[in-house]
């Protein structure tokens, strides 16, 4: 059996899955030649990350597909219920990328204290002639240690980001509809750990006591994030998303920021991704990374192996 990894998949899957008898294609093909080339191909499992979408035209197209699979947690760009009707099997890896997801919050949350956004645009210009006005620009930073971090949406990416900042030293308050308590077991590198409970609290709450801001949602109709919610905010928080474009509103974000209701902001994923708006790209008091939280080595062999697994398992078990 065949498997089009469209979007790319990790050394460690392709082997794995080639080591149980499946040929990988890591061919990178055009969205609108997509149904062709899986029927031209014998294609039974098909690969994405955020990049293709399995929509109802390609699922229809394909009557020999067996498996849609996200290399990532969201699986917004394929029509999940619909292929599920036709009877593909639809897969996704909610746990590989949960770890590096947050330690992307925390680099933008470090580089938010310390004004990094700022210095890193401003000392290749002028640090050479201006270093001891940058020294004195950025010399009000702040510690985390002992700050409130607000986590709006407590699943698994949301916990893992409790558990950085619990080791920090911060508290940790969360909101989410779907979940009333969570045990966060923090570990450390010699096998000790601690297990600290957490309540998750109505949303207003979170917004008007924490010090700080993270989202941890999926992708949604409405904002999660807007005028109403800054206002409720502390003077001077600090936001970031790394969970998915559309869930803050961007021009109440900004307004936001050149009131000084938000200190800074860290995004990594955008409204109008790939194409983020200038004034958003543009601000300085933004940290930007262009939808790279799952993106480590680790995360994608995790990811990989684990795609990798669900298929044997789903086509093997089928096939005996």
């Amino acid at each position: 059996m065949k498997v089009l990894a469209n979007d790319g998949i990790s050394q460690s899957g392709i082997e794995d899955l080639e080591k149980a008898g499946f040929e990988v294609s890591t061919t990178t093909v055009a969205q609108e030649q997509l149904a062709n080339y899986i029927n031209d191909n014998k294609i039974s499992v098909v690969l994405v990350r955020s990049a293709t979408t399995v929509r109802k035209e390609v699922i229809d197209a394909c009557p020999n597909l067996k498996i849609i699979g996200r290399g990532g947690v969201g699986m917004d760009n394929i029509d999940v219920d619909y292929a599920r009707e036709k009877g593909i099997h639809v897969i996704n890896t909610p746990a590989a990328s949960s770890q590096s997801v947050a330690e992307l919050v925390f680099a933008h949350l470090f580089t938010g204290v310390r004004y990094l956004y700022d210095s890193n645009r401003n000392m290749p210009l002028d640090g050479d002639t201006q270093f001891k006005k940058l020294k004195k620009n950025y010399a009000k930073g702040i510690e985390l240690r002992g700050k409130t971090l607000g986590v709006i949406g407590f699943g698994r990416i949301g916990r893992e980001v409790a558990k950085i900042a619990l080791g920090v030293g911060m508290k940790v308050i969360a909101t989410d509809k779907f979940v009333g308590k969570a045990n966060i077991k923090v570990d450390f590198y010699n096998g000790q750990f601690i297990n600290v409970e957490i309540e998750t609290e109505p949303m207003e709450e979170v917004l008007k006591h924490s010090d700080f801001i993270t989202l941890h949602v999926p992708a949604q109709k409405d904002y999660v994030i807007g005028k109403a919610e800054f206002d409720i905010m502390k003077n001077g928080v600090g936001l970031v998303n790394a969970a998915r474009g559309g869930v803050v509103n961007e021009v109440d974000l900004v307004k936001a920021l050149d009131s000084g209701k938000v200190a800074f902001a860290g995004l990594d994923t955008f409204q109008d991704e790939p194409t983020p708006a200038v004034q958003i790209l543009m601000n300085p008091k933004i940290s930007l990374t262009p939808h790279i939280g799952a993106a480590t080595n680790e995360a994608q062999d995790r990811i990989g192996l684990e795609l990798a697994s669900q298929i044997k398992s789903l086509l093997l078990t089928d096939k005996n």
